[in-house]
């Protein structure tokens, strides 16, 4: 079948990374950086514990790690648009369910399983796949934008969140989140993410030119022609079944599942920390919203490097990230003063912010775009006891010892042994076969 050759005077990536940017934008305020502010307002009302409140997450993080493996199967194989459109259906959904709980199972079933339903849909990997398909040489800066757009939510979007909270209560709160989402994401998603690579429309990634002569070159051709273009920065197109049977593969896993088990105190747990330190709630909302401004220019700046460094050296980026965050978190522990707060903030925000640029693209310049869905996913299995224990354990802490401490110095610890760790993780060699690339497992 001959491509019909028509190239846009912009290249439809980019109106996928800037979907895939606003529909995070919005719908991680709620997910993510939200659930912090809301938090407390939810417990004191429904009459919660905080382990009782955090174990929204522990579901969610359960149910999560069984559809990561088959969002991101069906992403590679069928693409990701409905994924994404039935995700921002979820959960808007949710979101306005939100306004008639009051048990503890309503609001587990509605903010635990459908929300994280929707967030594993709509957020993560569709997205990230969308994107890592339509681009190569340019990913990082690619992910970058979606992720600066995303993390806007933190410093743009929180605080309205928080007044919204202190104004009209949080039931009302996560009606108006609904219904913006559905407003906003059903359009954009429909209109603006393509549902396979570009090779798939006479297109190369990155908006690469092609030849004149390709005029009646076939799609099965373009699609040759788009993974030698892949190899040219060393990227090598492995199955799932391939990538398991690597070293790179497990190690990733060992050795960055050190901090899980107390990384949710740092998104869960930090503006009640800072409220029971006696900090307004707008003003905790405000210093988290610090934290996660720190990072934007880390994400930008994490998959600008990331596009330039060589294949073997991207390691050594890993390395660094969780020791930066360890150092902030290490002065505060050292000085526990406001203004330490703020240098743990911004220095966690920074480490945070370049990892999720650099992370995708190391995972993708590792195994390639075939199955990145599916290999990304299938951490979530692995993942799974860390977790569901994760966020209850915090909360049991705190519940035991009155007390955020020791969860902050057990972060600090395992954030150091990750960091020196990781420099020694090699990326894996080509597998035997290079097969299609429409074969995923």
């Amino acid at each position: 079948m001959a491509v019909k050759r028509k190239t846009p005077r912009i290249f439809p990536g980019w109106w996928t990374v800037l979907t895939g940017g606003i529909i995070a934008l919005w719908g991680h305020v709620f997910h993510t950086y939200g659930f912090s502010a809301l938090f407390k307002p939810i417990a004191a009302e429904l009459g919660f514990s905080r382990a009782v409140t955090s174990a929204a997450s522990s579901i969610r993080n359960f149910q999560g790690s069984f559809e990561a493996p088959l969002v991101g199967w069906i992403t590679d194989r069928f693409g990701p648009k409905w994924m994404v459109i039935g995700g921002v259906l979820l959960i808007s959904t949710s979101l306005i369910l939100m306004n008639w709980i009051e048990s503890r199972w309503g609001y587990y079933l509605v903010w635990g399983v459908m929300l994280g339903t929707g967030a594993q849909m709509a957020l993560f990997l569709p997205i990230d796949v969308a994107i890592s398909n339509w681009f190569v040489r340019k990913r990082g800066l690619a992910l970058s934008i979606k992720y600066v757009l995303s993390g806007l939510a933190g410093m743009l979007v929180l605080p309205l969140v928080a007044w919204l909270i202190n104004t009209r209560e949080w039931r009302m709160t996560c009606v108006i989140g609904g219904v913006v989402m559905a407003a906003i994401g059903l359009p954009l998603a429909w209109f603006f993410i393509r549902q396979r690579r570009p090779e798939y429309y006479g297109l190369l990634p990155d908006g690469a030119t092609v030849e004149e002569e390709a005029e009646n070159t076939d799609t099965r051709q373009m699609i040759d022609r788009g993974v030698e273009y892949a190899a040219q920065v060393e990227e090598v197109e492995f199955t799932l079944r391939q990538a398991l049977k690597t070293r790179t593969y497990w190690l990733i896993f060992l050795i960055g599942v050190l901090p899980d088990l107390v990384y949710p105190v740092m998104g869960i747990h930090v503006i009640p920390f800072l409220t029971d330190r006696g900090i307004d709630p707008l003003v905790a909302a405000g210093m988290m919203a610090i934290m996660v401004t720190a990072g934007i220019p880390a994400r930008f700046v994490g998959g600008f490097i990331a596009d330039r460094v060589r294949r073997d050296h991207l390691r050594y980026l890993l390395g660094v990230i969780p020791l930066v965050q360890a150092l902030g978190l290490g002065i505060f522990l050292l000085n526990q003063t406001t203004a330490m707060i703020y240098v743990w903030f911004v220095l966690w925000g920074t480490g945070f912010g370049a990892n999720l640029t650099i992370g995708t693209a190391v995972m993708v310049r590792y195994f390639g775009r075939k199955a990145y869905g599916s290999i990304d996913g299938s951490y979530a299995i692995l993942y799974l006891p860390v977790g569901v224990i994760a966020p209850i354990y915090i909360g049991w802490l705190y519940d035991t010892h009155g007390s955020y401490m020791l969860a902050f110095t057990l972060l600090a610890i395992s954030l150091t042994v990750t960091g020196i760790l990781f420099p020694f993780i090699k990326p894996p060699k080509p597998p035997p076969k290079i097969t299609d690339v429409r074969q995923v497992f």
